[in-house]
């Protein structure tokens, strides 16, 4: 995702609104119930069966080691429609030169940890745990989290990593070593994913570098429509290597 670091709220109590917690058998409360910075709720598990119950629903998971799972779910969402990536004249020079190659779900294992441990500007930590790595890495194995990886004389230059469900692909992190590489792998998984007829990646928050490229904001009311409709595909499960 495109996600930034957030603070996040160790007490998941407010005066006006309590959170409810979740025991592993516990489903997701409506969205309704959400506090307006989008937090849901707190506990549960990340299996993967509740990773695509909460994708399917319009939520996510965000939280650091210091805290419980968190799920939220936005009043804003951000998303980009495949098609419509804005390439800049430096990446497509680039791209022109062979600078990069690319593949799929060849190295997921290190994009996630790449992920997790670049540093970033105005980031003292990661949301990306021990236990999300874990997760995610057994929904790669469920064949419905995948990885793009950009490479530069042959070595990891950077990459992006996310969960797809039907026709929507939720973007969680991405990272580059080499400038512009992570800029090449969302340019790259947009020219699939379009030829593919996805709908849209969600990258979940706005932000001015999203917004750069493309993306662009709805309402939750109309990303749970869009949901909906890009859910009724079937997923693209396995591997991507070939894809």
């Amino acid at each position: 995702m495109f996600k930034l670091a957030i603070e996040i709220h160790c007490n998941i109590m407010q005066a006006d609104h309590r959170i409810k917690y979740l025991r592993a058998s516990d489903d997701f409360p409506p969205l309704s119930d959400c506090r307006t910075d989008g937090l849901l709720a707190a506990g549960g598990d990340l299996s993967p069966g509740r990773l695509v119950k909460a994708y399917s629903s319009g939520i996510f998971p965000w939280y650091d080691i210091s805290t419980p799972i968190m799920w939220y779910s936005p009043e804003t969402r951000c998303l980009l429609k495949p098609g419509l990536f804005r390439t800049s004249s430096s990446l497509k020079q680039k791209l022109k030169n062979g600078h990069f190659t690319f593949s799929f779900d060849k190295d997921f294992a290190s994009v996630i940890q790449f992920c997790a441990g670049v540093k970033r500007k105005q980031e003292s930590g990661t949301w990306i745990t021990p236990a999300m790595i874990d997760a995610y890495t057994e929904l790669h194995k469920t064949g419905l989290a995948h990885s793009v990886e950009v490479w530069h004389e042959d070595r990891l230059a950077g990459g992006l990593y996310g969960v797809s469900l039907g026709k929507a692909f939720f973007g969680e992190s991405m990272f580059h070593l080499v400038s512009d590489a992570s800029k090449a792998a969302l340019y790259y998984l947009c020219t699939k994913l379009d030829e593919k007829g996805f709908h849209f990646i969600d990258a979940q928050m706005p932000t001015s570098h999203l917004l750069s490229l493309g993306a662009f904001t709805v309402s939750r009311d109309e990303y749970i429509s869009l949901l909906k409709s890009a859910l009724e595909a079937a997923p693209i499960r396995g591997s991507w290597n070939q894809f």
